[in-house]
């Protein structure tokens, strides 16, 4: 039996959603832990493309579960939307698709709340994705939070819906200036979307212990990054829960004690979409380059990403924090092209050289990467399945970043696609 958590090592966008398929083939539950439909996890395999927001993706695995853990935000209507889509694709979820029912719900006003604070802040805005999930966490936290069990009880939907838009429409009305909402015009369709989604609901734990008592195999799947964490990543430009480890065990109910790897995944460079601190950012042609080669959009905004080189100063914190058992490295291939590839392994904060990751975000904005220069292998990558076949300065490459963080590279990914993978032995 094992017990992994898949975690993003950067700002997000690592490719996430590759990994989680090609592990699925030998997993027995996926469980997404945290996060909302501002997640956006692609897939690419038989030529097609998939792209999961909610649904954790080991779906196109027979064999496999997919359980939403009572730490995801859920929208109702975007989820029977990604049903419906996942169904036409020849997939079926039913009797594989589980939703912890202590999960909390997306409602439109979390949306409307979500928009009109980030328009209100102009230059200082986070860059959240306006899909309502910061202003859901924060209903979770105040106690004020609809859960996916409350859409089957339209009598206490009701009233926890009348008692939660007190507060919130005075504050869409007085701070913003925008319309409010009326419990009898969110409740018919709420109903429905729990009738709709009533098969799926279940005591997401209870489910969860007995595949740990029957020693099955599970993957937890995060979404976003562990420099987006809430309480560890650069605050506040950050995301509104706990992509880390941490964050798995409460966002599942597995305990820490049953967790048996934790395994990150980075790019072989560095992006970072919305606002915050970002040390080596490249800000000329070739970050652009590494956009266009990269195909650097986001997968559920479309919004271009920034780009830069790898920071290991970065990744060594997201490491610890995390407690990083293995490594993988996606993206290789967008580097095929260069003279030169860089990597940050310090930094130069006022007149003094550090090799930890400021977590304050003012100094974080003054430091200067420290570079170790590689020669670029200037050949094409894309698609090696065997480490014998990658050209020896990207082996130098990769076992430096091996070396720096003393965390082994499991696997290395050569192409968007499932199989354009390398496997490295444990």
């Amino acid at each position: 039996m094992s017990v992994r958590i898949l975690i993003g090592a950067q700002w997000g966008d690592e490719g996430k959603g590759k990994i989680v398929d090609i592990l699925a083939a030998e997993t027995d539950v996926v469980v997404r832990y945290q996060g909302g439909a501002n997640a956006g996890h692609t897939l690419k395999f038989d030529g097609k493309t998939f792209v999961l927001h909610l649904i954790p993706s080991g779906i196109f695995h027979p064999h496999c579960e997919c359980v939403i853990g009572n730490g995801v935000v859920i929208d109702p209507f975007t989820l029977i939307d990604e049903i419906e889509k996942v169904r036409a694709m020849g997939v079926d979820p039913a009797g594989r698709l589980k939703i912890a029912a202590t999960a909390h719900v997306i409602l439109p006003y979390h949306k409307a709340l979500d928009k009109a604070n980030e328009l209100a802040k102009g230059e200082g805005k986070i860059g959240t994705t306006g899909r309502g999930i910061g202003p859901a966490y924060v209903s979770k936290t105040a106690r004020r939070g609809v859960r996916m069990r409350d859409l089957l009880h339209p009598e206490a939907l009701k009233a926890k819906i009348e008692e939660a838009l007190v507060e919130v429409n005075q504050h869409l009305a007085s701070l913003y200036g925008a319309p409010t909402f009326t419990a009898e015009e969110l409740l018919p369709d709420l109903i429905e979307a729990g009738k709709t989604l009533t098969p799926y609901i279940i005591d997401a734990t209870d489910h969860l212990h007995h595949a740990l008592e029957s020693h099955r195999n599970i993957l937890l799947e995060g979404a976003q990054g562990s420099l987006l964490d809430v309480d560890h990543g650069t605050y506040p430009y950050v995301t509104s829960s706990s992509p880390t480890s941490g964050g798995a065990c409460t966002g599942s109910g597995i305990p820490p004690l049953a967790v048996t790897n934790v395994m990150g995944i980075s790019k072989a460079y560095c992006t970072r979409v919305g606002n915050g601190p970002f040390p080596t950012e490249l800000h000329d042609a070739l970050g652009e380059e590494i956009r266009r080669i990269g195909h650097e959009f986001g997968a559920t905004t479309g919004r271009p990403r920034r780009t830069g080189w790898l920071d290991l100063v970065a990744l060594r914190y997201a490491s610890r924090v995390n407690g990083l058992s293995e490594l993988v490295i996606t993206k290789l291939d967008v580097l095929d092209t260069l003279e030169e590839v860089l990597v940050c392994t310090a930094y130069e904060l006022d007149s003094a050289v550090i090799t930890r990751f400021p977590v304050d975000c003012d100094e974080l904005e003054r430091v200067k990467p420290v570079y170790e220069r590689f020669p670029g292998w200037k050949q094409s990558t894309v698609g090696i399945t065997e480490w014998e076949q990658l050209p020896e300065t990207a082996q130098t490459y990769i076992r430096f970043i091996e070396e720096y963080l003393k965390v082994p590279i499991r696997i290395v990914s050569t192409g968007p696609d499932r199989d354009e993978t390398i496997i490295l032995p444990a």
